[in-house]
């Protein structure tokens, strides 16, 4: 065991290089290959945690599963998901950030290959359970990467470029996945992207680098010099690492981010758990037009992200909150045009998705790591962004739970064919939206720390 939590340690602080143009040229190398491992690795790795959406009606039509067990297997990763990002994320402020962002994607791949093979239920909730912890390495060991690698002022483009990763995931999934599952069969939306992201780990290995302590960097704070508000007096002794993870629980800022988070993911994986089966049954159109409208709203999503770190940092000076204000009013203002308007108008759907696609990557940007990482000591930015990942997949996995139960009830069977009814989970899925906005707007003073 020692030798494991050695080799997964993060490495020894090396001998400061002291050659300013040597510094600059390797600093420039490497936060380039640290951008794709995060942005495009986790992108890729995404399709493992999103199969499960493409495949229900398959998986209900032909009664392998009923709605409420893909219910329970969905909460299934998102349950381990929150608490596998909230360890993960304390123990990424102390790994080597290159090995151990390789383990997760690699194991969840494999777990996506295994899946298909058995069609009991608790097969079914025990593999899609331990995936969640694994995926749970990816995005806290990112967030620790743009916080040693990146200084105030720019994180928020730096992390609106990595954001992109979220719709690309989703994508290939919607796009891709929805084609591949349609000629081959619901097992072929598990293998597809476990044979990807074995591949895709071996370039996160690749091109992913630990700190640059490690490699003999100065902190990119100093080498920008770009510091916000100290985490310790002048001429006091700085905290350990440890410290600074507790102190995150005594703020009530990140308490209440925590709870916005979690409203805002209640409605985000509404939309990616359920609105293919949504669109199928309440709107009419077949799988592939149904991943082709969630496909729109993942293209609108990487102009989201870009924009809402862009805008935050240029227009706002790295404030967050008037930028989530925006994001939030534009998001509210889709949903409503997606579910509440009673006939499937193609273009005006797709305007729809558009607008969502764009609102929901600002909100996730800021809401699900950004403005964590801003108000949080930097050596404790996995644990940050571990605490409202925990709160932001409860929600995602009790969304599943009670969305199940509300589309089951909601179900009828007339002459052999299933009619849906969605008005009451729709109320659910929306009221969570305003709710996150009302919270993250509570935070308009919050302060960055350093």
């Amino acid at each position: 065991m020692n030798r494991v939590l050695k080799f997964f340690s993060t490495g020894q602080e090396a001998p400061l290089i002291e050659d300013q143009s040597r510094v600059n040229a390797l600093y420039k190398k490497h936060r380039w290959r640290v951008m794709v491992a995060i942005t495009l690795g986790y992108g890729i790795a995404y399709t493992c945690r999103l199969a499960l959406s493409v495949v229900k009606k398959p998986l209900i039509d032909d009664g392998i599963f009923s709605a409420q067990e893909l219910g329970l297997i969905s909460s299934a990763i998102f349950y381990t998901y929150a608490f596998g990002k909230l360890t993960n994320g304390f123990l990424a402020d102390h790994a080597n950030l290159k090995r151990f962002l390789t383990l997760g994607v690699l194991v969840s791949a494999l777990i996506n290959i295994a899946m298909g093979w058995s069609q009991l239920l608790w097969v079914w909730v025990v593999l899609w359970a331990l995936n969640g912890w694994f995926q749970g390495i990816g995005a806290p060991s990112a967030m620790v990467t743009m916080a040693h690698w990146f200084s105030n002022n720019e994180r928020g483009r730096r992390y609106g470029i990595f954001s992109i990763g979220h719709p690309i995931g989703e994508g290939l999934t919607y796009v891709g996945l929805a084609g591949l599952v349609t000629l081959f069969g619901w097992r072929a939306g598990f293998l597809g992207p476990g044979l990807a992201c074995v591949i895709d780990a071996l370039l996160i290995y690749y091109l992913m680098r630990d700190r640059p302590r490690t490699l003999g960097l100065p902190p990119v704070a100093d080498w920008r010099n770009d510091h916000g508000a100290p985490v310790a007096a002048s001429g006091e002794k700085a905290p350990s690492v440890w410290s600074l993870q507790k102190s995150i629980l005594k703020m009530p800022s990140i308490w209440v981010l925590a709870l916005a988070s979690c409203m805002m993911y209640v409605t985000r994986y509404a939309v990616v758990n359920w609105g293919i089966l949504y669109l199928q049954e309440a709107k009419g159109y077949s799988l592939v037009e149904a991943g082709t409208l969630l496909g729109v709203n993942t293209v609108a999503g990487i102009a989201g992200s870009l924009a809402y770190g862009y805008v935050s940092d240029k227009l706002f000076h790295a404030r967050r909150p008037p930028v989530t204000l925006i994001s939030g009013i534009l998001e509210i203002i889709a949903l409503s045009i997606i579910f509440l308007t009673p006939f499937a108008n193609a273009t005006l759907l797709s305007i729809a998705f558009l607008l969502y696609g764009f609102s929901i990557s600002g909100l996730l940007v800021s809401l699900g790591g950004l403005f964590a990482t801003d108000i949080a000591p930097k050596k404790a930015a996995g644990a940050a962004m571990g605490f409202i990942g925990v709160f932001s997949y409860l929600g995602a996995a009790t969304q599943d739970l009670i969305s199940g139960y509300f589309i089951d009830k909601g179900t009828t069977i007339v002459n052999g064919v299933r009619h849906y009814d969605f008005s009451t989970v729709i109320i659910f899925w929306v009221g969570a939206s305003v709710l996150s906005l009302i919270l993250a707007t509570s935070l308009w003073n919050a302060k960055v720390r350093d």
